[in-house]
């Protein structure tokens, strides 16, 4: 399935001649409120992708999807001092984990 999926990206980028790199995302767990449902630690590191939610509960996979996919594939947002880093929190407010997103540029 991952296979299919690399070559359909490839022959898509090769058809609409699209150069763009598709950078790899890392999550490093910062804080935790309260405990958190998937068990995560402060300190923890989680490779995500838009293919990977990395062990993350659906919820917070669901919430920060966007932000995963902004920088996998080259974006960034207009606020933030670096544009590879995003810090997000999860949705669940009484045991909040807030996780630094972090684009890997090799």
């Amino acid at each position: 399935m991952i296979l299919a999926i690399k070559l359909f990206i490839k022959n898509l980028r090769r058809s609409f001649n699209i150069t763009q790199k598709i950078f790899k995302i890392v999550g490093t767990i910062k804080e935790i409120k309260g405990r958190c449902a998937a068990r995560h630690k402060v300190g923890d590191t989680i490779d995500l992708s838009v293919h990977n939610a990395g062990g993350l509960c659906g919820i917070f996979y669901h919430d920060v999807f966007p932000t995963i996919s902004t920088l996998q594939f080259g974006g960034s947002f207009p606020w933030g001092s670096d544009p590879d880093v995003m810090q997000v929190e999860c949705p669940d407010r009484m045991n909040a984990v807030v996780m630094e997103l972090k684009r890997i540029r090799k």
